[in-house]
């Protein structure tokens, strides 16, 4: 099957684009990579009146350092950073998630900004950002916003965006030496989507920690405050004090009946945790 018919324009500008956005008539679509768009225009799942190709607004490809945070444009590539080509305040935490995204080619032209906006559950950016206290930069003609990533993601394939806003970028928290992190994602084979994913970034001097189970049938299940996980308490020997039944009573009481595809969630979780009580460098997510 091939895409309906659709026009195409490639604004120049960030201010082209947010005016062409606001004025559009019609469905409007935005396309970077295209690798997860593409596919839904081959299989009519989304049927535009206008595609804006957004690869020539210089402003959503920069990657810059703001303070204590990495700032990534919409447009930075899987690849980008994967192969070192942007700042990296996370310790390795960016490059180890980005090598792991399905395939080199896939890697290449996926974006960002695509990833998050589409919202697939088995995203990996989806889950690795909300684990890393990320936020995202929103704009619209005459107005922007920022939302950390979990207040973006809403649902499966679903994010806040309002009528005629774009996502500009990410921002990442640095992430300081003494910081633990975990990811760990099962697939049926690698290169593939994510069956369960499970995130952590802890603090064992202060005491404190989130955490992230992933490829649910919504959004991420993001324990902001991940004690509850250790016992009530993040320390020095987190990994010994994992409570798998209290990740697995969370998971009930977000609606997962299913006891198996809990274990299995479960499971993913705490290969996190023990891969965050590993010394760096950092191993590459798992995939089981």
């Amino acid at each position: 099957m091939k895409p309906a018919a659709f026009a195409w324009e490639r604004p120049a500008s960030l201010d082209a684009l947010l005016d062409r956005v606001a004025d559009a008539q019609g469905h409007v679509k935005l396309i970077a990579g295209g690798q997860s768009l593409g596919p839904m225009l081959n299989l009519r799942l989304v049927e535009p009146d206008l595609v804006l190709d957004i690869t020539g607004v210089p402003d959503l490809r920069q990657a810059r350092v703001e303070g204590d945070a990495l700032v990534l444009g919409a447009c930075v590539t899987h690849a980008d950073i994967e192969d070192g080509r942007v700042p990296d305040l996370t310790g390795g935490a960016l490059q180890r998630v980005a090598a792991a995204i399905a395939y080199r080619p896939v890697r290449n032209r996926g974006t960002v900004g695509g990833s998050l906006v589409h919202a697939d559950p088995a995203a990996d950016w989806v889950s690795a950002l909300i684990a890393l206290g990320a936020e995202v930069d929103l704009a619209r003609r005459g107005e922007r916003r920022r939302l950390p990533v979990e207040r973006f993601v809403t649902g499966a394939l679903d994010v806040a965006l309002r009528p005629g806003e774009i996502l500009l970028g990410v921002r990442v928290p640095a992430r300081p030496a003494a910081t633990a992190w975990g990811y760990v994602k099962h697939c049926a084979k690698i290169g593939e989507f994510a069956h369960a994913i499970g995130a952590v970034r802890l603090d064992p001097a202060a005491g404190t920690g989130r955490a992230v189970i992933g490829a649910l049938e919504g959004p991420p299940l993001l324990f902001a405050d991940a004690r509850p996980l250790f016992g009530g308490r993040i320390g020095p020997d987190f990994a010994a004090r994992f409570d798998g039944q209290a990740a697995d009573a969370a998971l009930l009481s977000a609606g997962l009946a299913d006891a198996v595809a809990r274990h299995v969630h479960v499971t993913v979780l705490a290969r996190a945790v023990a891969q965050a009580a590993k010394p760096t460098p950092l191993p590459l997510p798992e995939a089981a």
